[in-house]
């Protein structure tokens, strides 16, 4: 295939249009009250300054695994863009379970 070929197909716009309907449509079958202990958590864990992860919220016992491990995104992504956190670092995660996802370190962005 040609790299011409490909830029007809890469429209970057269309990627992150469909992703944000994915995050929609994940948050939207959440329960409220997960969602809320997950907020909470994600806010103390930045209070706390330190570099975390969403398996440390669990660790830590401030909130419970989701129901499906995308629930974590919407969360995040929410958090993040109240600039309640940033992003500090990204990697694969090794858990099976999670199919090498894109696994990112956060710090509180106060």
């Amino acid at each position: 295939m040609s790299t011409s070929s490909l830029t007809g197909r890469i429209d970057p716009a269309a990627g992150e249009r469909l992703k944000n309907q994915a995050l929609a449509d994940v948050d939207d079958a959440t329960g409220d009250d997960w969602k809320t202990e997950c907020d909470d958590a994600i806010a103390e864990m930045a209070r706390r300054g330190l570099p975390f992860q969403a398996s440390d919220l669990v660790d830590q016992g401030l909130v419970n695994e989701p129901t499906n491990h995308h629930q974590w995104g919407p969360r995040f992504a929410y958090a993040a863009r109240r600039g309640v956190i940033r992003e500090v670092a990204a990697t694969k995660s090794k858990r099976t379970a999670s199919r090498s996802s894109r696994l990112v370190t956060w710090i509180g962005a106060a």
